[in-house]
């Protein structure tokens, strides 16, 4: 039987994984993951994560798209944000694009050579579920959080995910840590724009007007793909094998 373990945040990230073969599901709801979801979706061929700003500016400097925040403010040089909108041009179908955030991005950096990472969102919840019970691996989810702290909206999906995974029978859960998850998606599945209303993050973005993608990111199964990140490169899955 499969296991399902959760990190609430990435500094518990060494103390969850199982020692046998994992998967990495990478979540952070606002905004990394539900946007490279939409930038795969949308015909973007890969995207590289890069943890710092100035490894992003290097990109920028050899000729590369970037699209970059800290604190969901878009760097002087980068061609674009963090919103899902914005991997949602004509510009963008075909390219690799060089991303920096401010937690998700760290948060894969602090991964990447231990496991193949998938990217989860509510935007390709049913699909990602599908994709996991197809392999024969155990899941570790790792809520990226903010700067270190716990965040609603990163637990609630992990509680989405770990809910689909056992409905299927192949998985087990034995840590509160996925017990908690579950229990805060079961009072917000029916509302979850109502719900994540008090997320700390969301009032950030709306104090900067960045709050318009929050529709689009709390519709479950807008972006039917399964992001996979390998060897610092994240692309469809298929587009691996």
């Amino acid at each position: 039987m499969k296991r399902i373990e959760v990190a609430l945040v990435p500094q518990l990230y060494s103390l969850s994984h199982p020692r046998e073969p994992f998967i990495v599901v990478l979540i952070d709801i606002l905004r990394a993951t539900t946007s490279v979801c939409a930038a795969l979706h949308n015909g973007v061929r890969a995207i590289i994560p890069v943890a710092t700003l100035e490894e992003a500016r290097v990109y920028k400097e050899r000729g590369f798209m970037v699209a970059a925040e800290r604190e969901g403010i878009k760097p002087d040089f980068a061609d674009m944000g963090n919103s899902a909108f914005n991997f949602m041009t004509p510009q963008v179908v075909g390219r690799e694009i060089v991303y920096s955030t401010t937690n998700g991005t760290q948060a894969f950096e602090l991964v990447k050579n231990e496991a193949d990472i998938a990217l989860g969102a509510f935007v390709n919840l049913s699909a990602l579920a599908e994709w996991l019970m197809s392999i024969d691996k155990h899941v570790l989810m790792l809520c990226s959080g903010w700067k270190g702290h716990f965040n609603l909206e990163d637990t609630v999906f992990a509680g989405a995910l770990a809910d689909k995974l056992l409905a299927s029978g192949r998985f087990e859960i034995k840590s509160d840590a996925s017990h908690a998850a579950i229990d805060l998606w079961s009072l917000a599945r029916n509302d979850l724009m109502g719900y994540l209303a008090k997320a700390e993050h969301r009032e950030r973005l709306r104090r900067l007007g960045l709050d318009d993608v929050l529709e689009f990111t709390f519709t479950i199964d807008a972006c039917p793909v399964v992001p996979l990140g390998r060897k610092g490169i994240i692309k469809r899955a298929e587009d691996f094998e």
